[in-house]
């Protein structure tokens, strides 16, 4: 297999752009709990009244998102299913008399919205009365494989695992055994595996920020672990999309209407044109409240930003298909002209979303936009890499044709799309 290239799951993956992810556990009815404090936390604290993993799916959508993440398992150990490998989970909790699953009602709530189905777990379970004590790191292993097992195995077709580095620094974990008990029972399976160093399909982008760097390459030769250590050398370079998680407030976990910070929309665009439109997924976190829904501040916001991203991004000026000239690729806009009617008529441009041809892999390394204008041609924007999505953001001009002009490049490259949009201010 060729890791240089990327498979087909690979690029769907980037055609998903944006991800919810859903903090959601026993931390949520311990406020001011932080990872590794050690303080106390027992299931029977676990009682949302009102849980609608429904209602959870309506913020992804109206976020945009296609994809969707639960915690069925963070670093306190808490399992949100009724594991046979632990009591410390949803069967101790009075919570629907202990014969609860929230994973089940999650992954329904799903598959009901069309959102592909993303699962969570920590590995890392030590710290605290309920930390998982092994002697050796093959005892640990079995109970990882164990849990992994139940999840892959007893809810339908999951699209995509989610394992946390953090924690897990020091733990040799084996990586071969892991991933093929994952894709015996889901073979389709996306894995973002960090903790497995080097992972398996795509990365995490090293910070928890929502930003990627101006120059985003997916053929890398490291990968982030965890907030705590520094990145991993590859053998080998291997194509690897990156992708961005942040949260919505500053906690992960629980979400209230009160003062607290909380991201507003304008931001969140920022954010989405700084991972999606530099080429990566974004996945924005939402933790549901002590009640198990999506508190109404959060959902407002959500609702907002996706408004917003549709605003600008939903529908392109009516420029003609990709075409490859000599001076480079374009579009051209029909019939266009400067008359005052053609300025009402959304003549004005000030963003250019690029894609590249990532089939045989990713190769533009720098590039320029050219705006025509009435014969004159002149520079907008100047970038480095494109990738799955490039968002390129100038003064606005009216434009009958855009070139983008490939100035480095590893081998022949291929300009897949290329759609002008005019952002009005707000």
């Amino acid at each position: 297999m060729n890791r240089t290239l990327p498979t087909a799951k690979q690029l769907e993956f980037l055609d998903w752009e944006i991800g919810m992810f859903f903090h959601f556990g026993l931390r949520t009815f311990y406020p001011g709990h932080v990872d590794w404090d050690n303080l106390p936390m027992e299931a029977e604290k676990f009682a949302p009244d009102a849980l609608d993993c429904g209602q959870w799916m309506e913020a992804a959508k109206a976020l945009g998102a296609k994809y969707a993440i639960m915690t069925c398992k963070h670093h306190d150990g808490f399992a949100l299913w009724p594991s046979k490998f632990t009591d410390f989970s949803v069967k101790k909790s009075p919570w629907k008399d202990g014969k609860g699953d929230v994973v089940r009602e999650f992954v329904e709530a799903c598959r009901s919205h069309d959102i592909k189905v993303g699962l969570y777990y920590s590995p890392a379970q030590w710290g605290g009365e309920h930390s998982f004590a092994a002697e050796d790191d093959k005892t640990y292993d079995d109970y990882f494989v164990g849990q992994l097992s139940e999840l892959m195995g007893n809810y339908g077709t999951i699209d995509y695992l989610w394992l946390d580095g953090c924690g897990s620094e020091g733990h040799n974990y084996d990586r071969r055994r892991i991933v093929s008990a994952v894709r015996e029972l889901q073979p389709d399976i996306m894995i973002m595996g960090s903790v497995l160093s080097p992972g398996d399909d795509n990365r995490w982008i090293g910070n928890e920020d929502g930003f990627v760097s101006l120059e985003h390459h997916n053929l890398v030769r490291r990968v982030e672990f965890s907030v705590n250590t520094a990145a991993r050398q590859l053998g080998e370079p291997r194509f690897m999309p990156a992708e961005c998680d942040m949260r919505i407030r500053d906690i992960w976990f629980g979400g209230a209407d009160n003062d607290e910070y909380i991201k507003q929309p304008e931001e969140l665009l920022g954010n989405y044109e700084y991972t999606v439109g530099r080429g990566a997924n974004m996945l924005l976190n939402v933790g549901p409240d002590q009640h198990g829904r999506i508190c109404g501040a959060d959902m407002e916001v959500l609702w907002k930003t996706g408004q917003k991203i549709k605003a600008i991004y939903g529908n392109p000026l009516p420029f003609g298909p990709v075409t490859k000239e000599e001076a480079g690729w374009t579009i051209t806009r029909p019939e266009f002209s400067l008359g005052r009617d053609a300025i009402r008529e959304r003549g004005l441009c000030n963003r250019l979303v690029l894609g590249e041809d990532l089939t045989d892999g990713q190769k533009v390394r720098a590039f320029r936009v050219i705006a025509d204008i009435k014969g004159l041609r002149i520079c907008v924007y100047r970038g480095e890499t494109i990738g799955h999505k490039q968002i390129c953001m100038f003064p606005a001009v009216p434009a009958s044709k855009f070139i983008v002009e490939i100035i480095e490049s590893d081998g022949e490259c291929k300009i897949s799309s290329m759609n002008a949009f005019f952002a009005q201010e707000s």
